[in-house]
């Protein structure tokens, strides 16, 4: 059956404007539909590399930058920044700025509170801003400042487990648009995930930086008590502290019971020696106030804290701008303050800095005590040996004295040699026993006004061996000991006890044999006067290279041209009253 053609039926539309206008709005659709989907699989993609990221050990500066390029393209914005919060919550930095202002603006800081950025900091939430002049969180400073005309603002917070670190901002669409709920929602993901990733690192690099703080501190614990002398334990100290807590100076206040003061024991850095002598009264100044409440202190501005006692700056013309200040404290009683002074970098001490300097406190304390203890050691060995000393020469009414001057001419001699300050301390002791074997000589040799005969000069040759049987059992005593044993060698083996030759020789025995012979020739027996100076200076020159080291009486006779060589008949004068 055919079909009816049916009347008035419209006949297709012919080619021209009609058919291409009819087909635009699908075309427009379709091509939106695209850029839509290219801007979320750009978005998807970023949030898949920094999801990525999240469980991974990254940089986090090149990984920082890396993202606020991404994010300022994903997002068409003109310029984008990413604050970071410092630690103490009161500053934000421009840690990452992308556009006109980046060389400007990175690394400076404003106030958490101030602005849009401050806004989303305290809030918690995105902040979209189209019309900045109108919006009363926006703050015109830095606009003002750099001369950058802000439209519109997109920022959204960084924070992870309730913590916020900061914030990711946007400044102007490039195509004048504004932002849209779409950007602000992109933006709050992306800086969720990038706030995971942000916490990590940090996690991760204070992890790094705990482990590399550890083995710092175990060095200079290692380097402080490798030494027992309390000044170098203390200069020690404050090169620790320096460079534990990348200051400028430090200074170590020890206290003093009986003034119940703090002194300024070591200072170092440029102006460390001008503060040297300054006391403070107990509870005086920031150290003063930490020595006597016994409470660890932290100062981020000095000019800002009534107990700063500005009178130290004064004196040594040093500016103080920060400080940390911490108690030492040994077998449970105050013996100082450690204090750095100055955080280098233009930065402030944190609680970081205070843990640090308080934990090498700790290790300070201990070696400054093992120092004292073993100083107090020293001492009572010292004064034992001046007794014993002392009691051999009530056997002796000749030789009163003897033992003083030795130990004086041996100490003004080893000033112009190379000694080191432990060798000066086993010569000094071995100076005052080296006649301490004199204990086991008879008496009637040891106290006959006459000269000897050849059996009872025999016996008194045994004394230096008498003095080494005695004391070689006190182990603590024995670097002085070979000092004491051999003052009698010579230089051409015709010494004795055991006929040593040249630099067999001890080397405190040979300066105490050159101080020993010098004070006889010069010192007055029953049975003889006295040699003069000049006739006992030329004997030791005379017989240089045979009984004597030449480098000795070299310094020894430096010493006695100084003037501090003074014999028993200069004694004797000084102590007669003067003629009024």
């Amino acid at each position: 059956m055919a079909i009816k053609k049916t009347a008035g039926k419209k006949k297709p539309p012919r080619a021209g404007k009609g058919r291409v206008a009819a087909k635009k709005g699908p075309d427009l659709k379709v091509s939106g539909l695209r850029a839509r989907y290219h801007r979320l699989e750009l978005h998807a993609g970023l949030l898949r590399e920094i999801a990525a990221m999240a469980g991974e050990q990254v940089e986090l500066g090149p990984f920082l930058d890396r993202i606020i390029v991404r994010v300022a393209k994903a997002t068409a914005a003109e310029s984008a920044t990413l604050f970071l919060l410092d630690e103490t919550g009161r500053t934000l930095e421009f840690a990452v700025v992308k556009g006109p202002l980046a060389a400007e603006l990175k690394g400076k800081r404003m106030s958490a509170g101030e602005g849009i950025a401050g806004k989303v900091v305290k809030s918690g939430k995105a902040h979209i801003s189209n019309q900045v002049s109108a919006d009363k969180f926006w703050s015109p400073r830095v606009a003002r400042e750099t001369g950058y005309q802000t439209v519109n603002i997109l920022a959204a917070p960084l924070k992870s487990k309730g913590r916020a670190l900061g914030v990711i901002e946007l400044i102007n669409k490039k195509d004048g648009r504004p932002f849209t709920r779409d950007d602000a929602s992109l933006l709050d993901a992306l800086a969720a995930e990038t706030a995971i990733v942000i916490e990590n690192a940090l996690l991760m690099n204070d992890l790094r930086l705990r482990a590399g703080q550890f083995v710092k501190l175990s060095r200079l614990s290692a380097i402080l008590n490798s030494t027992l002398n309390p000044k170098l334990v203390r200069k020690r100290a404050m090169e620790a502290a320096v460079e534990l807590l990348e200051c400028e100076t430090g200074s170590l206040y020890l206290i003093d019971p009986e003034k119940n003061e703090l002194y300024f024991e070591v200072a170092l850095g440029e102006k460390g020696d001008a503060v040297k002598e300054i006391r403070l009264k107990m509870g005086e100044g920031i150290a003063g106030w930490v020595a006597k409440e016994g409470q660890s202190d932290l100062v981020r501005d000095t000019s800002t804290d009534p107990r700063w006692a500005s009178r130290v700056d004064r004196k040594s013309k040093f500016q103080t701008r920060n400080m940390v200040t911490v108690p030492m404290r040994a077998r449970g009683r105050a013996i100082g303050v450690l204090q750095a002074i100055n955080k280098l970098h233009d930065k402030s001490f944190d609680t970081e800095d205070l843990r640090l300097l308080e934990s090498l406190a700790d290790q300070v304390a201990i070696a400054l005590e093992n120092a004292r203890l073993y100083e107090e050691q020293k001492v009572m060995f010292k004064e034992t040996a001046e007794a014993l000393a002392t009691a051999i020469e009530k056997r002796d009414p000749y030789t009163g004295g003897h033992t003083k001057r030795v130990r004086d001419y041996c100490m003004a001699t080893a000033k112009y040699m190379d000694l080191t300050p432990e060798d000066r301390e086993w010569l000094e002791l071995a100076a005052i026993l080296h006649d301490a074997g004199k204990i086991g000589v008879d008496d009637q040799v040891l106290r006959k006004p006459g000269r000897l005969t050849d059996d009872e000069f025999n016996q008194m040759k045994q004394h230096p061996v008498f003095g080494f049987d005695i004391l070689q059992h006190v182990k603590p005593l024995s670097p002085a000991i070979p000092g004491m044993k051999h003052h009698h060698e010579r230089f051409d083996g015709k010494g004795y006890p055991e006929g040593l030759v040249n630099g067999a020789i001890p080397l405190i025995a040979r300066i105490i044999a050159v101080s020993d012979t010098w004070d006889a020739m010069t010192s007055d027996r029953p049975y003889r006067k006295g040699l003069s100076h000049d006739i006992a200076n030329a004997e030791l020159k005379k017989c240089t290279g045979t009984q004597f080291d030449g480098v000795v009486v070299e310094a020894f006779l430096k010493a006695y041209q100084n003037g501090e060589i003074k014999s028993q008949a200069q004694e004797g004068a000084s102590k007669q009253p003067q003629a009024t």
